[in-house]
């Protein structure tokens, strides 16, 4: 009876303390973001704070394109460059639940001409280290020639010049094309293409009405952002979309507006379970490689204490809080998404324009969240 007496009266302590707190910290950064948009003059940009199955905040800023007058709303479309890793980590997870293969399945099963000079290496690699960048060959391996307009056939062959970091699983690298290689993967245990499929069994299931995947997708919507990159004469410039990254589809092909992105994280929080399922989200937010490069970050390092890799998403510790998260970064666009399942708190943004802007925002977001609640819970404790 008194530890059912003692929870009652902390909840009633605590929880309006911890809601105005909350309400106070998200309004704050409000500001912050209007500040940080209208100093550096960015084209546009847009965020939303979901807590539990509710959007708290959403707030949209700035222009489509700087050289006309398309104001930037909750449905205008952005690319979400890396942010799609963590389509690719769930779907894959989705089917690997479902036996069409195992994580755990050698990647030469499906890609039988992958190579490396290291002898052996490529006969270790499985699906998991893909997804993890766990694959411990050199970060971005040949995303130069992806840039430079290289198909994939032309480059996977040349994956047998190069030599091995570590073992499979043993130490991190970032990658784009070998993560895609998961496509592969997906399309042959399934017999269906990898953008439908992340269509049909994500995108359509959340009611992301905006999303979708590809470069088609995206130039045939009327309300998209469009890319900007800043010169020191003229400021922000409006260019061209970048196509090359949309090859690598499972790593940076998904295009999405902010109320997309606010159902795509509230369904990470575990308010969506009829289509991404408790143990589904265990399995992507496993800590299956450390990423001790994130900790020297510029916007991050005086925040994180430690910091991981799980299967498409990144996991930061904000020292005992983790903080699941991803960026994506392409030219001319900049995404963000993120949530913290103990605080069922989730923060998405986007921007139509090549800036740091995002990772300072999103840093400060997370510090003054973990802050608000640590003095709630110290005015809680006074209360008693």
């Amino acid at each position: 009876m008194r530890i059912l007496l003692f929870s009652l009266l902390s909840f009633l302590f605590s929880t309006p303390i911890w809601a105005a707190e909350e309400d106070a910290f998200i309004a704050a950064f409000g500001e912050d973001f209007k500040t940080e948009v209208e100093k550096n003059k960015i084209p546009g940009a847009a965020y939303a704070v979901v807590k539990g199955n509710r959007v708290v905040a959403l707030k949209t800023m700035g222009s489509r394109a700087v050289d006309a007058e398309l104001p930037v709303n909750s449905a205008t479309v952005f690319r979400l460059a890396s942010v799609s890793k963590t389509f690719a980590g769930e779907l894959a997870a989705i089917l690997a639940a479902e036996k069409k293969f195992s994580l755990d399945a050698p990647v030469l099963e499906y890609v039988p001409n992958l190579k490396f000079k290291t002898a052996g290496h490529a006969s270790g690699l499985k699906v998991r280290h893909l997804l993890s960048h766990s694959s411990g060959i050199t970060p971005n391996a040949y995303d130069n020639m992806l840039e430079d307009d290289w198909g994939l056939e032309k480059i996977i062959p040349r994956f047998d010049q190069l030599g091995a970091m570590c073992k499979p699983g043993e130490c991190y690298g970032y990658q784009n094309i070998l993560f895609s290689l998961v496509e592969r993967v997906i399309e042959q245990s399934t017999g269906e293409g990898y953008g439908p499929l992340v269509s049909k069994r994500l995108l359509e299931p959340l009611d992301m009405d905006h999303a979708s995947v590809g470069l088609e997708s995206f130039l045939s919507t009327a309300n998209r952002a469009e890319p900007h990159v800043f010169t020191r004469r003229d400021g922000w410039i409006r260019v061209l979309v970048e196509p090359n990254y949309y090859r690598v589809s499972p790593a940076a092909g998904v295009n999405a507006s902010i109320e997309d992105m606010a159902k795509w994280v509230m369904a990470q929080m575990g308010h969506k379970s009829r289509v991404i399922s408790p143990d589904l989200l265990k399995t992507v937010t496993s800590k299956e490689v450390r990423t001790t490069r994130e900790l020297n970050r510029r916007s991050w390092r005086r925040h994180i204490s430690d910091a991981h890799y799980g299967l498409g998403w990144r996991i930061y510790s904000f020292g005992d809080d983790d903080v699941v998260l991803h960026s994506g970064a392409v030219r001319g666009y900049r995404a963000f998404i993120s949530y913290s399942k103990d605080m069922d708190i989730g923060f998405v943004m986007l921007m139509n324009a090549q800036t740091r802007s995002i990772d300072r925002l999103s840093a400060s977001f997370w510090d003054m969240a973990f802050e608000s609640r640590d003095e709630a819970n110290k005015a809680a404790k006074a209360a008693r």
